[in-house]
């Protein structure tokens, strides 16, 4: 049974219900894993603010070096960190092994820098007699939640700019993906991070809850659904503790008559079925110029086709399983629902024989723009293809969504992309390609897609609040402050 504590340094097993690990390749149990009580999130909460005013009190050099160290140990220790993901997940072992991994240490090692220039915003006198100084600092004990699509690069999403703005965590991963967290804070442990400041604890929207509640968590950051983030800003309320919130994406991609169609066509589909589709800014919704919506939809199709859908521990495999066969069957249902509406199916959308949690690349067109397929996150890897007329259309469509994660414009004229970027409503657009990330660029939506931002510098402000240092040295006697000197 896999341990589901880290806690004041040391890993050891929870005292609440076992969990049962599936791997969803085969449907086979992998492992359980004991989770967390609520006497124990307590336990967590106590370890991290008993060793906040240390780590704080950390230079900014010394907070870098231990996560430098982390990231090495992360690609020292790349098979034990592959096999544990792969099995949980169903992610193809190339996937994982060669890109996830080598981006969550550049992750590591870019938050390291950021630590070192997190200054405020110099010195000023404002008031006669008086200097100011305004001065980043540390919220406290920070509750990070991650999701189970991809759970060490979001955990270190969480960890990585909490640490280096001086706070310590609690963290929480899904109750299906844990032991990729747990060997993370064990890493960090061995690249010299002081007992308490990292902690793990397992567990459902029980554990959640005990997290969000306790007062002394200054601030909750969450990668989830919708539900679990109203759930969890309702909570917070509570206690009035800062709230960070990422919750998923319908993102649209528009291509315009002039677009290079094969080019549009490859990456789409890349980015409607990487990682099976289980990824917030997934190119969801496609709306096409007519004058070439036909041509796109045959592309689009023989694309889908050629999309490896094997065993993720085959090197050759693009995509493996949905995370489970009861996530699988959500996806199907989203795929039959509409087609029985009226859509017509291009690709895929048909369940496959056999054990695992399997889902082809699908496509479909002919979806009403009010359908849930359209309006919702399936999670899965289908794409919906619509068509548009004018450039207004266009933006309308892609802003008729609850959501404003990601999207993408698709035009050989610099003019439409500079006209119509910023009339989307997303934290992203990106411009002849969908899905590239990269460490010094913020992640982020808008919308129910929630408010605040992984990755960057802006990240690292996230977790810090301004404070402002104001030095008397006048040597007269001051003056009533609320009246003119």
């Amino acid at each position: 049974m896999a341990h589901g504590l880290h806690v004041d340094g040391v890993t050891r097993p929870g005292s609440g219900e076992a969990a049962l690990l599936v791997d969803p390749a085969t449907g086979d149990i992998v492992d359980t894993v004991s989770q967390a009580s609520a006497a124990e999130v307590t336990a967590a909460v106590d370890a991290a603010a008993a060793a906040f005013p240390g780590w704080a009190a950390r230079t900014p050099g010394e907070r870098a070096r231990v996560l430098l160290r982390l990231a090495d140990l992360l690609e020292d220790d790349a098979e034990a960190l592959t096999d544990l993901e792969v099995a949980e997940t169903g992610k193809p072992v190339a996937v994982f092994r060669d890109g996830e991994l080598p981006f969550a240490a550049d992750n590591l090692r870019f938050f390291a820098g950021s630590a070192r220039s997190l200054e405020g915003t110099g010195a000023g006198s404002f008031s006669a007699g008086y200097t100011s100084m305004l001065v980043r600092r540390p919220l406290g004990v920070v509750a990070g939640i991650a999701p189970w699509n991809f759970p060490l690069v979001m955990a270190v999403w969480k960890i990585g700019p909490a640490l280096a703005a001086g706070n310590t965590i609690v963290l929480k991963p899904a109750p299906s993906t844990p032991r990729s967290a747990i060997r993370l804070a064990e890493l960090a442990a061995r690249a010299g991070l002081p007992a308490g400041v990292l902690n793990v604890v397992t567990g459902g929207a029980d554990v959640g809850q005990a997290l969000v509640h306790d007062r002394r968590v200054a601030m909750v950051s969450v990668t989830g659904s919708p539900g679990a983030g109203r759930a969890v800003m309702e909570s917070a309320a509570t206690s009035t503790k800062r709230v960070h919130l990422e919750l998923g994406g319908k993102a649209p991609a528009l291509v315009f008559g002039d677009a290079d169609l094969q080019a549009a066509a490859t990456a789409l589909t890349m980015a409607a079925t990487y990682n099976s589709g289980q990824d917030c800014t997934a190119a969801t919704r496609a709306y096409v110029h007519t004058s070439v919506a036909d041509r796109l939809t045959g592309l689009l199709a023989e694309q889908m086709g050629r999309v490896r859908v094997g065993h993720p521990r085959e090197e050759a495999t693009d995509i493996g399983p949905l995370v489970s066969t009861g996530h699988r069957d959500r996806v199907h249902g989203f795929v039959t629902r509409a087609v029985a509406a009226g859509a017509t199916l291009r690709a895929g959308g048909v369940l496959p024989e056999g054990p695992g949690a399997y889902y082809p690349p699908t496509l479909l067109t002919g979806a009403a723009q009010d359908a849930e397929i359209v309006q919702d996150e399936v999670f899965g890897p289908v794409l919906v293809l619509g068509t548009f007329e004018t450039e207004d259309e266009a933006v309308a469509l892609a802003n008729d969504s609850a959501y404003g994660l990601a999207s993408s414009i698709w035009t050989t004229d610099v003019a439409t992309a500079l006209r119509v970027a910023p009339r989307i409503q997303a934290g992203v657009t990106w411009v002849n390609d969908h899905l590239p990330i990269a460490s010094e660029a913020p992640h982020g939506g808008v919308k129910g897609s929630g408010f605040g931002k992984d990755m960057s510098h802006e990240a690292v402000l996230e977790y810090t609040v301004t404070q402002h240092v104001m030095i008397k040295h006048a040597l007269r006697q001051a003056h009533d402050s609320f009246r003119p000197a």
